[in-house]
């Protein structure tokens, strides 16, 4: 026999009735393996949630509207010591409002639906000295209308980020004698944001 003849003699396995029933019963347990592990794993996928390609379902507040309070408006300008002074005006069921941080370096704007006493709306942040889109943070918020003490009006709230609609408290009270002004709050750093006092006002 020739070396070429000697080398597929030695390369081909060698048949058995043995070897062959010893085979069969070994694939026979590893389909049997193969299929429980099968069955398991649909069960494990079956019990895990699956995300859509918005990784998830948004924070949203589930507020119930109710009527305005007696004599009260939403046009004004409202005090919250983290976000300043937010100037907000209201025209039919839309709603617009600017405000610029208490510490200066932030200003932002809003708008939104109105229903009843509370408002659902979609807001945008921008940092001084800074090109958008650095600096820019953006998401969703409510207010809900109602009277603090002294009879004074005041914004109850949420705003989250991206597409959650709570996350953070934000809560304003309503300035007596001042009247909103959105082109007071301006993109760059020489922009006021305090409107003109007329008649008085409180913090």
């Amino acid at each position: 026999m020739g070396r070429l003849a000697m080398a597929v003699t030695l390369a081909l396995p060698l048949f058995s009735p043995t070897a062959t029933a010893k085979s069969k019963g070994k694939l026979r347990g590893m389909r049997i393996k193969h299929a429980v592990l099968g069955a398991f794993g649909v069960v494990l996928m079956a019990s895990v949630p699956v995300l859509g390609c918005g990784g998830g379902q948004s924070n949203v507040a589930h507020v119930k509207p109710g009527p305005m309070p007696d004599g009260q408006e939403w046009n004004g300008v409202y005090f919250n010591t983290a976000f300043g002074y937010l100037h907000m005006t209201v025209q039919g069921d839309s709603m617009l409002g600017k405000w610029k941080r208490a510490s200066g370096d932030r200003w932002g704007e809003m708008s939104g639906k109105v229903d009843g006493n509370v408002i659902h709306f979609e807001w945008k942040e921008y940092t001084y000295g800074q090109v958008p889109p650095a600096g820019v943070q953006r998401g969703h918020g409510y207010f809900v209308y109602v009277m603090g003490s002294n009879d004074i009006g005041e914004l109850h709230g949420e705003y989250g980020n991206n597409d959650d609609e709570t996350g953070a408290d934000w809560n304003c009270v309503k300035q007596k004698g001042l009247k909103p002004d959105l082109d007071s709050i301006k993109g760059d750093i020489g922009g006021a944001d305090v409107p003109t006092v007329e008649g008085g006002g409180w913090k």
